[in-house]
């Protein structure tokens, strides 16, 4: 009987960190024989998407589900990324409990974790497994990530109060105050996590990245170009799904919507799993969005004062719709559809109707909407997402920006977008990338073939055939 070798993934927590690796794992396990176990961390059992998600996994595709860890001990005002590192560095313990049962069971080939779970490359190290990093965001922000050690040792003040921009390799130079949100106070923990991860990033033997060379080419070039210490980096994004999906059913009224509009006439506006504007912030977005005229769907989840409440599943639980200025559904009745808390962005993002695309930046998003020929109005909110905004706005120019979140300027960008000059320059770009991206995943393609050449080289580690008729059990 022929071997399959296996792939232990250890994600972060959070279903952001966890898709785009269910996605690459299933691309591994379709086209080059692989099978895939994910350990999952948390401080508490998962959420019912999440456990949904996770019991819907494909075949050759399994996850155990660490014991949780207790974060009792940290302060209610503990940001995000700190929560998300020690979650991750307080179930070390159970992760390698985990790992040494697998590799006795499976023939493990490699483990891959991702930005925030480097620690666990000691454990790899310790038990002779090949580690390799998954970058789930943009090369820029990997770039950034590579190069952070350096840029640390050179400036003393805060990037933010840099004279000169950040000259990023390969990268549109940027103003400090965009990097990343944890960079903006170096004395703060956060920070402190985020340089000790990018420290040990030259640990990996190889760095996997969600993006494409036709979407960042001078990231890339620079992420590639060789360096003493440095791992090689695959570029084998995007990793969405792409193609026509199936509406199996329109609960929440979305396709009924969308049907009886006219084509690229509808806005979707929408701030992922985790997003949330504060109240004022919402009050002006959607006056807005009444104040532009357009047709829009907006996913709408309640107020709060910060911007990643939802993340982890926090946020309030009040009904959203009843935060609106009075009589706002009966204003924009017609045009404006409104969706407590979540929506099929990929359906809604395909469909004909959809023109345009209000987002917070999430990397996920970007990729999902580039890959449907969809522009783009950059609304970031946390993390990385002012850095992905400037790829959106600058770097690609699939979309447009800001200046400020209030209506007037939220009336006047939505228009532009949907039928503007600026809005028709965006759209043809995003339909040139769109083009892009299935090239890019079509199987001469240069993600396919950097995804070809690591899945070789895992298989080499087990002195396999790369033959995959050799070892694929039917």
């Amino acid at each position: 009987m022929a071997i399959i070798p296996h792939l232990v993934m250890a994600p972060s927590v959070g279903m952001g960190h966890l898709i785009p690796q269910v996605e690459i794992a299933k691309r591994l396990v379709q086209l080059h024989g692989f099978s895939v176990t994910f350990l999952i961390p948390g401080d508490g059992p998962p959420s019912t998407s999440q456990k949904a998600f996770l019991d819907s996994l494909p075949e050759k595709m399994d996850h155990i589900l660490l014991p949780p860890v207790n974060l009792d001990d940290l302060p209610p005002e503990t940001k995000i990324e700190s929560r998300i590192c020690l979650i991750n560095s307080r179930s070390q313990t159970h992760l390698k409990d985990a790992l040494k049962t697998l590799i006795v069971e499976k023939p493990v080939v490699a483990l891959i974790t991702d930005l925030f779970g480097t620690e666990c490359f000691y454990i790899a190290e310790e038990l002779m497994i090949p580690a390799y990093l998954f970058f789930p965001s943009t090369a820029m922000v990997l770039s950034l990530f590579l190069y952070l050690p350096q840029l640390d040792r050179e400036v003393e003040c805060e990037f933010r109060d840099m004279g000169e921009p950040v000259r990023i390799p390969g990268c549109v130079p940027i103003h400090g105050s965009v990097l990343l949100d944890p960079f903006q106070d170096r004395k703060d923990d956060v920070y402190k996590h985020f340089l000790e991860q990018a420290k040990r990033y030259r640990m990996a033997r190889g760095i996997l990245v969600n993006s494409f060379e036709e979407l960042e080419s001078g990231a890339l070039k620079a992420l590639c170009e060789s360096e003493p210490g440095k791992p090689p980096v695959y570029p084998v994004g995007p990793l969405i799904k792409i193609g026509s999906s199936i509406w199996k059913d329109d609960k929440t009224g979305c396709l009924s919507f969308l049907e009886s509009q006219p084509d690229k006439s509808v806005l979707f506006v929408s701030f992922g799993s985790g997003g949330t504007l504060n109240y004022t912030e919402f009050i002006e977005l959607a006056l807005g969005l009444e104040l532009s005229g357009e047709r829009f769907i907006w996913v709408i989840r309640c107020p709060n004062e910060t911007s990643d409440a939802a993340y982890l599943g926090g946020g309030s639980q009040d009904d959203p719709l009843s935060f609106l200025p009075v009589g706002y559904l009966e204003r924009v009745k017609g045009r404006g559809f409104l969706l407590p808390s979540w929506a099929p962005q990929a359906e809604i993002l395909e469909h004909r109707s959809t023109g345009g695309f209000l987002t917070h930046c999430g990397w996920n998003s970007i990729l999902e909407s580039v890959a449907k020929g969809v522009p783009m109005i950059a609304c970031p909110l946390y993390a990385e997402q002012k850095m992905n905004s400037v790829t959106v706005t600058n770097a690609v120019k699939v979309g447009l920006g800001f200046r400020v979140i209030e209506k007037e300027e939220i009336g006047r960008v939505v228009k532009s977008l949907m039928g503007g000059e600026e809005g028709k320059e965006a759209r043809v770009r995003v339909e040139e990338l769109k083009e892009s991206t299935l090239k890019a995943l079509g199987l001469e393609g240069s993600s396919a073939k950097a995804l070809a050449n690591v899945a070789v080289e895992w298989k080499s580690y087990l002195n396999l055939s790369t033959n995959d008729e050799n070892i694929i059990i039917k």
